[in-house]
């Protein structure tokens, strides 16, 4: 079964129980992927290591592929 299915399955039962409807799925993925990253971020600067961006620092290894400036 998928989510969609599953989803409308639950959609249908909150309906005939007038219990709040779930949230759609997918819907909070983005912001759980954004929190993973801050947190790694954050034991980063625990760990005394730089807290740069991963997308900015593979960017700078890809263009500086010799080593830090």
């Amino acid at each position: 079964m998928t989510a969609i299915e599953q989803y409308l399955i639950d959609t249908y039962r909150a309906a005939q129980h007038q219990s709040p409807m779930p949230p759609p799925p997918g819907r909070d993925d983005v912001a759980t992927l954004r929190a993973l990253s801050t947190e790694a971020r954050f034991r980063a600067v625990l760990d005394g290591r730089p807290a740069t961006h991963p997308w900015r620092a593979a960017l700078h290894r890809l263009l500086h592929p010799a080593g830090p400036c």
